[in-house]
């Protein structure tokens, strides 16, 4: 009984060995090619965040302050990429951060062509191609296609803040490459 139990043991776990190597290529993660721009002294470029936060201290009227994460200038046209990362499938988008990057978004159209996307991420590995990121542009927020919650409506016991709550379900699932897509097909059109 104990040869039959091992046999069959055996038996299993080979087939479960067998059955892995056949689809090794389903394992296998597919990579970018080499980034075209790299930090080459991250020691410096953290030093650098740091000091810039301490801009604003206490006792001065003057509070918060963000960045853009990402301005693609061509020909006098922008792509401008703004990345925040998924906590409970929403993201958090501060109040001031949004009216500005509408005003930005606006003026910058009114005389030249701007997109502005939100992109909300997992923990994400921007190096392979078919990772996930969740994507709106600043046109459907103006249009309303994106909700503009100031509460979560999952938490009853949340208050009104000063950041909007955008969930994932309201944002547009796409692959990493197939983002570098949008942003090389806008390159395109500021020929």
């Amino acid at each position: 009984m104990v040869d039959e139990t091992q046999d069959l043991i055996n038996m299993i776990y080979d087939k479960k060995i067998s059955n892995s190597s056949q689809n090794p290529a389903e394992k296998i993660l597919r990579k970018s090619s080499k980034p075209k721009y790299q930090i080459f002294d991250e020691a410096e470029f953290t030093r650098g965040r740091e000091v810039l936060g301490e801009i604003i201290v206490h006792g001065m009227l003057a509070s918060g302050g963000t960045d853009i994460d990402w301005l693609i200038e061509h020909k006098g046209s922008f792509i401008i990429l703004e990345f925040k990362g998924f906590h409970n499938d929403k993201i958090n988008i501060p109040q001031g951060q949004m009216i500005a990057y509408q005003m930005l978004h606006e003026k910058l159209n009114q005389s030249t062509k701007c997109y502005l996307y939100i992109v909300g991420c997992d923990d994400i590995d921007f190096s392979n191609p078919d990772s996930p990121v969740w994507i709106f542009e600043m046109n459907q927020w103006k249009n309303n296609i994106i909700p503009k919650n100031m509460t979560d409506i999952f938490d009853q016991e949340s208050n009104k803040q000063n950041k909007f709550i955008v969930y994932r379900e309201y944002m547009e699932e796409i692959s990493v490459e197939k983002l570098r897509e949008v942003i090389d097909s806008h390159w395109k059109e500021f020929e």
